[in-house]
């Protein structure tokens, strides 16, 4: 039976030296013309030297118009030889220790901000229904522009590959772009993009197939798709389970399975304002990983090796998990914010489990149903605690510790203060 210190080879060739990877988490450590900088080089050196057999860089977006954060890298059109010298460097300081570098590709859709962009693309006009404004309405793709997005996907990709990355991994989940396109709740198309299983996930087949035709067949694609959106209309997990059908025959080497979106933020353990739905509810049992009962379910209909981020701690929860086969790979996420070196220490047997910092970061009362009066607390809570991690990122990318006693209300606004700035610096 597997454990995390086995290798795991992926169907195109390429072997990961252990079964830990550090998932995909949001950096801000771009440049205002969104390149990647020194920052980077730091943060993803410290993280390959800390033993973790893969690493999943945050969103590289494949459109400046269209992020999730100001400091996002961007790939969009010709690069400058500056920017691809940049990528190149990430690229060494993100394999240093051996590990594997994946760089995400993602586009944000409707889920840019506001202060990035007020009126950003997606499949339909839905805005978002969260309060405030945080976030602008979008305005419908074009069938002419959802060519080029698939013609930039794959673009992306190659340039990844050429500056030395590992593979890539398409985002196809937490209500951005791709992500929008599956979701009867925020694509509302009429042509062959919207409407049936088949026509939303059509966009997302035709990135997959366009990336694999730019990188080749030894280069290795991977997909982040969401169990459910736990939303009443969104995407269900049993038209989840269609759609890893049909990437069987798309030819990736790594599914990573996840939930939720900005309105149902299941895939940081978090609720939204609005009820989750039952799938969501099933979820929150009690156990170690948030989507490991949906992974056991698509490990029943899927080809390719599965990856699960989300809630493990501990290493013997992590070697269960494989044990069982509903996980071939074992993601973390915020224990490498506080503690880069975690994988290389559980691997070595001298940690049992992985700090669970966020269990102190609250600003309120404890859990909340959706139902209560003091939503708005728990939603600043989910929030002010994704701006503590964000800020220790920042930290390590100057290359600082993290700092753990940073208080979660004043991350909170601090971590509001520095994408306020960010965005303001962007080179439009």
């Amino acid at each position: 039976m597997p454990t995390i210190a086995d290798p795991l080879a992926l169907p195109c060739g390429v072997v990961l030296p252990n079964r830990l990877a550090k998932a995909a988490m949001t950096e801000g450590l771009a440049d205002p013309r969104n390149r990647a900088t020194i920052g980077h080089q730091r943060l993803y050196r410290r993280w390959s030297e800390g033993g973790a057999g893969m690493l999943l860089t945050g969103n590289v977006q494949i459109e400046r118009s269209c992020l999730e954060r100001a400091g996002n890298v961007v790939i969009d059109g010709d690069l400058s030889g500056e920017a691809i010298e940049a990528l190149k460097a990430f690229a060494t300081a993100g394999t240093s220790g051996g590990s594997a570098l994946f760089m995400q590709i993602s586009h944000a859709g409707r889920q840019t901000p506001i202060a990035v962009n007020p009126a950003p693309k997606a499949p339909s006009a839905v805005p978002l229904r969260l309060p405030g404004k945080q976030f602008g309405p979008p305005v419908a793709l074009t069938e002419a522009e959802i060519e080029e997005l698939i013609a930039r996907f794959a673009q992306a990709a190659a340039i990844a590959a050429a500056t030395g990355f590992t593979g890539v991994e398409i985002h196809g989940a937490h209500g951005y772009l791709i992500s929008s396109f599956l979701s009867p709740n925020a694509n509302r198309r009429d042509d062959r993009w919207g409407g049936s299983l088949e026509n939303r996930a059509r966009f997302l087949l035709s990135v997959v197939a366009e990336t694999r035709r730019q990188v080749g067949p030894a280069f290795p694609i991977a997909v982040k798709l969401n169990s459910a959106d736990f939303q009443k209309g969104g995407f269900t997990h049993a038209e989840c389970l269609d759609v890893v059908r049909m990437l069987n025959d798309a030819g990736i080497d790594l599914l990573e399975i996840s939930g939720g979106n900005y309105e149902q933020p299941r895939m940081v353990n978090a609720l939204g304002i609005e009820p989750v739905t039952d799938e969501g509810r099933s979820s929150t049992r009690a156990r170690e990983a948030y989507f490991l009962d949906y992974a056991a379910s698509v490990r029943e209909v899927a080809s390719m090796p599965l990856m699960v981020t989300g809630g493990f701690r501990s290493r013997a929860g992590m070697d269960e998990a494989l044990a069982s086969g509903a996980v071939d790979l074992i993601g973390l996420g915020r224990p490498l914010c506080v503690m880069p070196d975690a994988p290389a220490r559980l691997l070595a047997g001298t940690l049992e489990a992985t700090p669970a910092y966020e269990k102190t970061l609250r600003i309120g009362p404890g859990p909340l149903s959706p139902q209560s009066p003091f939503t708005i607390v728990k939603a600043l809570n989910g929030w002010g605690q994704q701006g503590w991690f964000c800020l220790q990122l920042l930290r390590m990318g100057d290359g600082l510790d993290p700092d753990l006693k940073l208080g979660v209300f004043e991350a909170f606004l601090r971590y509001r203060k520095n994408e306020s700035e960010a965005a303001k610096r962007l080179v439009r």
